[in-house]
């Protein structure tokens, strides 16, 4: 090694860490750069060993030394291809350098094909996952180009298109095979299992991972075996088993989990095998349901892994100069760097890491004393292993075994928190900040999972986790970006978190991977929860207004409209709807609808196949509607008839899509031109048919826009002729919100107060002509129920009191019994308000009662409008009809004092007060 770079060991928790430490000759300049060019080519070789090759790639060509170094062949020992698009082209570009290549992994059938293309003669070792539909001819291809193969491993998919054919070709053209793992294959008959025993004499290791079929006699000839798996595999004779298995001389090691093994067959390994030592049979039902054999202790000195074994003490008993700490079993094994034991604990470490990412995936009932108490002490023991392909189950395992409802990402609570309280979002961050691309993207997937959980996401922020997973968000592969995105989003939840993503950078980095990732094949995953977690940060007004000052308007826009992957377009809808959340705190609701295309963007969502999409839409341009702009921008968008159709067409979906549907034909009724649109579009009947719903927050939005639907005489009359004063009367009556009670109250007073009366003798409905109705009738019975409503908020005590007394504690105990708190934030128009005042002169009773009622909720002091609404009366002139109101003999007591109560709230709001 150059004499100017020496080596130092640094610790990262409790694991050790071999780095190169700069001579001090290396000097900085003076702006403190220190220039890399100068760096020693050890030290440069260490560097590029710690990158993927294309990485690698990218700087070597910064400089022709640098170039000349990356072609160091002991940088090309090993070369893992899963997390990359490898395909011929890319593969012939590798194989100037692969001449000294001895391992390779691969990810699918595609890839198996293109390695070929390396020309590594010298492979030692190759492994390939997903390979679902690898052939016979692939195999046999690999395995006749690489001679010198010693291990070779496809799995864990089920490889059902390989057969015995493949085996054989194997056994003949690899006659140096130490191990051999396949997962999958229908049957591997006797002539396949013969040939192996014949051609390979070194081979050790033997998996026959979930086969259909093994031949059980064939398996007794491979007397070289001294470690075997059937785990998975069925149609096993045990009978057979138990007669030549046994008899194998080497065989040390057994993996039968997952199997149909019974107590006896394990009785007979037990009793028969001399050189077996351990069986592993995890997951294995009919051990497990015997309770006399599962109580068993004694098994004759061999040790039995199994879900109602202590495994950690198994594995302890193994080694007789072990420390006796059964709980770092792993741990101790790797410090005490005896050859020895390698061999049995590095299959050990694989085979249950495999099996418990097997069983987690199926999750069977009746396991979680074996996850609280020991599976999750193994996983988080497994993720400190040497070995990485043991690391990625572990991690893996820990992602899926707290799922209980992937679909509602729903996790066991007791599950995920025992990982954190046993140290695990510590081992896993470290995980996720190794190099490897396969160790980020398992344990970010880990994280993102676990964060479901509160209190793990409260532990991950306060680890650093975000910024972590900020950092892996940036990474230019996709499986990497998407997970990280993942536990970005999860993270994102919590009220807590969302200053730790503007300190960690997270809303940047989110709008980024949009931009990066928007035209990019096979990014839909990213874009998803990027958006996603873009949408929860958007709930808080601090961070929305980061994600405008960031470009993230334009990211989600963008799409919106160009992308056509359903739940990228929900999640950038709902970004949408929350960025335009906060429209009295800053200006995001005008700008969404200033972004060009953002409008007839969500328009055209709301007719999307996928409720999700549509609800989020629709939710979008509610929203929107509260600015006066949008509001006649969406109208101009098509907004009114999509939406209408909407309306109609969602009658069996979601209380949510229901709500919003409504909402936003509510929101873009308070304009005259569309509210009158809205009736002539056909919007009336499906409202009252929303209005109908049992959901306590459909019924009340379409109560909203069924009040400001009535306030046009054409639409009052259509809302009588389409069977709406029944609904809004039973909603008036026995709906549990006040909000629903109320605005039906208010949409019957504009129906009844007079101005449909003419238009009632000449008929007008949506096609031109009058379905007959009993007016009269429908207006008795509205108004007995306006006041049976109003009726119900007034105390007769509280009346009495301030008809007696002008005093502000009695007018204060009225104004509180009447009080509904959520009308505070209704807002009116002018018109609105000077009908209201006009129905204070009503000869109705009733009317003058419901309208003073109405007015004392729009000037309560503190209400959201209460200033606006206190100015528009005085525009109105209400004061002077007010006082008449409180003074006229024939008005009755609620009334009277409901006026006095709106003067006085006019007197409070007065600019000088």
């Amino acid at each position: 090694m150059n004499r100017r770079v020496r080596r130092k060991v640094v610790r990262r928790g409790k694991e050790k860490v071999d780095c190169p430490e700069v001579d001090e000759k290396l000097s900085l300049d003076e702006k403190g750069v220190l220039d890399w060019t100068g760096l020693p080519d050890d030290t440069v070789i260490k560097l590029f060993s710690c990158l993927n090759y294309r990485d690698r790639a990218s700087l070597s060509s910064t400089c022709r030394t640098w170039r000349d170094l990356s072609k160091a062949p002991c940088l090309w020992q090993a070369l893992d291809l899963r997390h990359h698009n490898c395909d011929a082209a890319a593969t012939a570009s590798l194989a100037s350098r692969c001449e000294s290549l001895q391992k390779i992994r691969f990810r699918g059938p595609e890839s198996a094909d293109a390695i070929i293309h390396l020309r590594a003669k010298n492979l030692r070792e190759i492994s390939g996952d997903c390979c679902r539909k690898m052939t016979d001819t692939t195999l046999s291809v690999l395995a006749a180009r690489h001679e010198a193969l010693e291990c070779l491993l496809i799995g864990l998919d089920l490889c059902e298109k390989i057969s015995s054919d493949a085996v054989k070709a194997i056994a003949i053209c690899c006659s140096k095979l130490q191990k051999l793992q396949l997962s999958g294959i229908r049957e591997v008959d006797a002539s396949a299992i013969n040939a192996l025993a014949q051609h390979c004499p070194n081979l050790t290791d033997i998996g026959f991972i979930d086969c259909r079929k093994v031949d059980e006699m064939a398996l007794g000839n491979v007397t070289s075996v001294r470690l075997l798996s059937v785990a998975g595999t069925t149609n096993i004779k045990w009978n057979l088993v138990s007669q030549q298995w046994t008899k194998l001389p080497h065989l040390i090691a057994l993996d039968v989990s997952r199997t149909d093994i019974t107590p006896i067959t394990v009785t007979s390994f037990f009793s028969t095998s001399f050189s077996l030592k351990v069986l592993c049979a995890l997951n294995c039902p009919s051990l497990e349901e015997d309770a006399s054999f599962a109580s068993n202790k004694y098994h004759k000195g061999k040790v039995l892994l199994a879900v109602f074994t202590d495994i950690l003490k198994g594995v302890a008993s193994l080694f007789v100069d072990m420390p006796k700490n059964n709980q770092n079993v792993f741990l101790d094994w790797r410090n005490t760097k005896d050859r020895k034991t390698n061999e049995i604990l590095n299959w050990i470490e694989l085979i249950i890491s495999s099996s418990i990412l097997r069983v987690s995936e199926i999750n069977p009932p009746g396991l979680d004393n074996f996850w609280l108490n020991q599976g999750t002490s193994l996983l988080l023991s497994f993720m400190q292993s040497p070995q990485e392909e043991v690391q990625e189950r572990a991690a893996m395992s820990l992602a899926t075994f707290v799922v209980i409802d992937d679909e509602n990402a729903s996790i066991h609570p007791g599950r995920a928190e025992a990982v954190m309280r046993d140290g695990g979002i510590r081992l896993l961050l470290n995980l996720a900040c190794s190099w490897k691309e396969g160790l980020q993207s398992e344990a970010a997937k880990a994280i993102a999972n676990l964060s479901v959980n509160a209190n793990v996401a409260k532990a991950v922020a306060e680890e650093g986790g975000i910024t972590i997973l900020v950092h892996l968000a940036r990474s230019v592969n996709r499986l990497v970006a998407e997970e990280a995105a993942g536990g970005l989003w999860n993270l994102s939840v919590g009220e807590d978190h969302k200053g730790s993503f503007a300190e960690a950078g997270g809303v940047k980095a989110l709008v980024d991977l949009i931009f990066k990732w928007s035209w990019s094949s096979g990014g839909e995953g990213v874009l998803e929860r990027a958006a996603g977690a873009l949408a929860n940060l958007a709930a808080d007004d601090k961070c929305s207004m980061e994600i405008a000052s960031v470009g993230g308007l334009h990211a989600l826009v963008t799409l919106a409209r160009s992308c056509k992957v359903d739940g990228v377009q929900e999640q950038a809808a709902r970004a949408l709807a929350n960025l335009a959340a906060h429209g009295d705190s800053n200006n995001n609701n005008a700008a969404v609808g200033q972004e060009a295309g953002a409008l007839e963007a969500l328009v055209q969502l709301t007719r999307s196949p996928h409720d999700g999409v549509r609800q989020e839409a629709a939710g979008a341009l509610w929203n929107l509607s509260f600015d006066d702009k949008n509001r006649e921008a969406i109208a101009a968008a098509g907004g009114v008839e999509a939406l209408v159709a909407l309306a109609s067409s969602c009658a069996n979906a979601s209380h949510g899509l229901q709500e919003r549907a409504a909402g936003a034909l509510w929101g873009l009724s308070v304009s005259e031109a569309n509210c009158i649109a809205i009736g002539q579009e056909g919007g009336v009947a499906p409202l009252i048919a929303l209005a109908r719903s049992d959901a306590e927050d459909v019924h009340e939005t379409a109560a909203g826009a069924l009040w400001n639907l009535a306030f046009n005489p054409s639409n009052a009359l259509r809302i009588v002729e389409e069977g709406g004063v029944r609904t809004l009367v039973n909603l008036c009556s026995s709906s549990v919100s006040k909000m629903a009670r109320f605005m039906s109250a208010l949409a019957l007073a504009y129906m009844f107060d007079g101005r449909m009366d003419e238009l009632a003798l000449v008929g007008t409905s949506a096609e031109g002509t009058s379905k007959s109705v009993n007016l009269e009738g429908f207006r008795r019975t509205a108004l007995k129920r306006i006041e049976a409503f109003v009726t119900t908020f007034s105390d007769p005590q509280a009346f009495a009191a301030a008809a007696a007394s002008s005093a502000s504690a009695a007018v204060t105990q009225v104004t509180e019994c009447a009080r509904i708190q959520e009308a505070g934030h209704l807002r009116c128009s002018g018109a609105e308000i000077g009908r209201f005042v006009t129905m204070l002169r009503n000869p109705s009773p009733t009317l003058k009662g419901c309208a003073a009622f109405a007015l004392l909720q729009f000037t309560i002091p503190g209400g959201r409008h209460a200033p606006l609404h206190a100015k528009l009366l005085q525009n109105a002139g209400a004061p002077r009809v007010l006082r008449a109101a409180a003074a006229a003999a024939g008005s009755p007591i609620g009334a009277k004092i409901f006026a006095r109560i709106v003067l006085r709230n006019l007197e409070s709001l007065q600019p000088d007060n």
